[in-house]
């Protein structure tokens, strides 16, 4: 199990979670060798210290989190932030209401200023999908537009809005994004079965807050 570990990202979301919760996944992932933390915004600068800044392990935050119905602006200053707390990778949520207008020249604009704020520092984007609300079309059109901001990155849920990860969601993504796009599977994944079968449909990296658990078998 532990070739799982590289898999990966031990999460921790919870609107109600504390410094003291995040310095412990922080340690877990070390002890462990986890790929990485993903933790709160107001927490980067915390895992940032714990992790270390020469550590493999990559800090991860959110942005537009839960949503993604956030002004463009203020997605771009929160990467800015992020960044500047010490974040290695930005998790973005897609703006899914401008996706079900069918604004698609705001989804662009926002996909390609994310991009940038990201690309600028040398840091890594995934766009956060939200399979479970978005139709075939839809996760398609947005694929094409992240390869066109050359974002490497689709994520699949949130986790947040009760449509868990399936293998089948992952094998989708794997089978009609553009070629090269990578794909991290989030949502859901509580067991060592469930973490294997993304993997085996496509997965590079998991978004789990069930890390240990999974690692144990």
């Amino acid at each position: 199990m532990t070739e799982i570990s590289r898999f990966i990202e031990h999460t921790i979301l919870k609107p109600d979670c504390t410094v003291a919760e995040v310095q412990r996944i922080c340690e877990e992932a070390i002890a462990h060798q986890m790929g990485g933390v993903c933790v709160p915004p107001l927490y980067v600068r915390d895992a940032r210290r714990v992790i270390g800044e020469e550590s493999k392990i990559r800090v991860v935050t959110v942005v537009g989190f839960p949503m993604g119905y956030n002004a463009i602006a203020a997605k771009s200053e929160e990467i800015k932030r992020a960044i500047e707390d010490g974040a290695d990778e930005l998790d973005a949520v897609i703006n899914i209401a401008a996706i079900k207008s069918g604004n698609w020249n705001y989804v662009q604009n926002d996909l390609d200023s994310m991009a940038r704020a990201t690309q600028m520092k040398g840091r890594l984007l995934k766009v956060i999908l939200e399979c479970g609300l978005l139709t075939e079309k839809e996760m398609i059109e947005v694929g094409r537009l992240a390869a066109e901001a050359e974002i490497p990155f689709v994520k699949t849920s949130t986790g947040m809005h009760g449509h868990p990860t399936t293998p089948e969601m992952v094998r989708f993504l794997k089978e009609n994004m553009p070629a090269g796009m990578k794909i991290k599977a989030a949502g859901g994944i509580r067991t060592a079965a469930d973490a294997q079968a993304m993997i085996a449909a496509g997965a590079e990296r998991i978004g789990t807050s069930a890390s240990l658990a999974i690692l144990k078998g």
